[in-house]
Formats: C-alpha cells, sequence, structure tokens
C-alpha cells in the first residue's frame, strides 16, 4: 500500500508531464514485448527517501556527508560502530517508508506479462513491498544482514533487537537522514555505542548491500546480462546512471541495439543515445501509461 500523496521533499522541481511525452513513453511502452526495466533513487524519492545526486536536494548537494566505504567498513571498527549506531537511530523510520505510485506501476506490468526483468539499485526493499517478484536487487538489500566470517544472514529487524538489548539506556537523537538509512551523529553520541557479532562464530556483520569501493558479483552480473539478452528493449526509471554497476546493462543494451527510454529529472549518462529522455516524476509519468 502506498501513501495516498507523494513526499516531494527530496524530489528536484520539474515540469508536469507534456502530453506529447506521455504519448512517446505509451507508444515505447507498447512496442515492447519483453521489458527490461532499471530503477534507481530517482524511484523512490517520492517514497520520502533522498538520493545523492539530485540538484539541491541530494545528499551531495546538501550536505558534506560521504557514504561508508567497503574498506573502512572492513578495516576499522569504529566506521563500524559509527555506522551501526546511526544505522540504528534511522532504521525505524526507513524500514516504515512505503512503495509509491511508480513501485506500483511496474509490479503491475510484471503481473500483465509487459515487465521481463526489473533491476534496481536501490537497497530499500520498495520493489518488494509493492509486490515485485521478476527482480533483481543489483546492490543488495538493507532488511538484510550477514556475517563476513561465516556468511550467516539474520533479517535486519532482527539485529534492531540485538542493537536494543546491548544498549538500553543509549539515546541519540538524529541530526537529518541519508539515502541508505543512516542518519547524521556526532562522534561524541556514537562513543558509547555496542555492536553485537555474529552470533555463530563472533564475525563482523555487514548489510547485504554493495558499499561505495566494493563490486557486484560477478555471478550477479552474468545473471543481469542474461536477463538483459532476453529482452527487446530497456527503460531507466529514475537514474542518472552514474555508477558504472548499472550503467555496464545500459552499454550492453546499446551494443543490442535495443530502443532505450530514460526517465529521470536532470540529465544521465544515457542522455546521448538514448531513444527516448523524459524529465518527469516517475510516480507521475508511470501511471499515465497504459
Amino acid at each position: 500500500v502506498s501513501r495516498a500523496s507523494p513526499n516531494l521533499t527530496f524530489v528536484p522541481a520539474c515540469l508536469p508531464p507534456d502530453p506529447v511525452e506521455v504519448e512517446e513513453l505509451q507508444r515505447f511502452v507498447s512496442n515492447s514485448r519483453r521489458l527490461f526495466v532499471m530503477t534507481g533513487a530517482g524511484i523512490s524519492t517520492e517514497s520520502g527517501i533522498p538520493d545523492y545526486r539530485s540538484e539541491g536536494v541530494g545528499l551531495y548537494a546538501r550536505t558534506d556527508r560521504r557514504p561508508v566505504q567497503h574498506a573502512e567498513f572492513v578495516r576499522s571498527a569504529s566506521a563500524r560502530q559509527r555506522y551501526w549506531a546511526r544505522n540504528f537511530v534511522g532504521w525505524p523510520q526507513f524500514s516504515s517508508h512505503l512503495p509509491n505510485k511508480a513501485h506500483l506501476v511496474l509490479r503491475d506490468w510484471e503481473k500483465l506479462g509487459k515487465l521481463h526483468w526489473l533491476v534496481t539499485q536501490n537497497v530499500d526493499a520498495l520493489h518488494t513491498k509493492a509486490g515485485s517478484q521478476r527482480m533483481t536487487e543489483l546492490h543488495g538489500c538493507t532488511h538484510r544482514v550477514f556475517c563476513l566470517g561465516c556468511g550467516d544472514q539474520i533479517l535486519r529487524s532482527e539485529l534492531q533487537e540485538h542493537f536494543e538489548a546491548l544498549n538500553p539506556t543509549w539515546k541519540a537523537e538524529a541530526f537529518g537522514v541519508a539515502p541508505d538509512g543512516d542518519v547524521f551523529l556526532t562522534d561524541e553520541q556514537v562513543r558509547n555505542f555496542q555492536v553485537p557479532a555474529c552470533r555463530k562464530c563472533g564475525g563482523i556483520l555487514k548489510p547485504d548491500v554493495t558499499f561505495f569501493g566494493d563490486t557486484v558479483s560477478q555471478e550477479k552480473v552474468s545473471f543481469v546480462h542474461q536477463r538483459l539478452a532476453e529482452s527487446d528493449s530497456m527503460l531507466i526509471a529514475g537514474s542518472s546512471m552514474q555508477v558504472y554497476s548499472g550503467y555496464r546493462f545500459a552499454l550492453a543494451a546499446q551494443e543490442k541495439k535495443l530502443p532505450i527510454a530514460v526517465l529521470n529529472i536532470g540529465p544521465t549518462r544515457l542522455d546521448h543515445f538514448a531513444s527516448l529522455k523524459l524529465n518527469s516524476r516517475c510516480g507521475e509519468l508511470l501511471p499515465l501509461i497504459v
């Protein structure tokens, strides 16, 4: 279930959909039989989750904060303490976000047999909440946690209970929210936060997401390439495609000469070779497509 009205706090300003653009996207989707869709942070901003790069409202525009790096998380206990403390505070709000109209439309396209495969670069589980099943979470999902030592997996909601048990008197007021569910805390606030180890081997617990500086597994990349090879067109929704892990699939689609439509507020890396570029909100334009 989605909220009745979109949350536009983190959505860049843009004009309403142009009727001509609506008609062009309708024609694109109607001509597709096995549509491959890739989504990015711009599809979730209308659910109240900020992105990194949007002009004026993205994390990079509003703050000097940068996401945690994979090497730093693995190497530094203090970096893990800082990450998990912020994530602990932000989790109740982040996990409560609901899919918006764009997520629901893509779910419906899947049910109708129009959408062949969905690849999301997001880690917010909103496509799963919407009911999408023919889907790959390219960068993982914050709702899962695993051990770097033995590979044991637990739900993030279960880890929240461990955090609460270890930190019964710890409290911190959050200052702002970041795209991956954490919040802004000072070093002083973080200092006494206790982080649990793996219940099975005592190893390091990490969210099941690809941090900056890490790479997507070759197995997952190959799987997505196979789904793309079965498709006859590609739609990018809510992504500037600045991250190569997603951009590579657009390059592969271009090589295969597949028609490519891009729906994103602001410029993208695909603008010079996309068949169609639309500058609208995903949740406003996609529901207009039959």
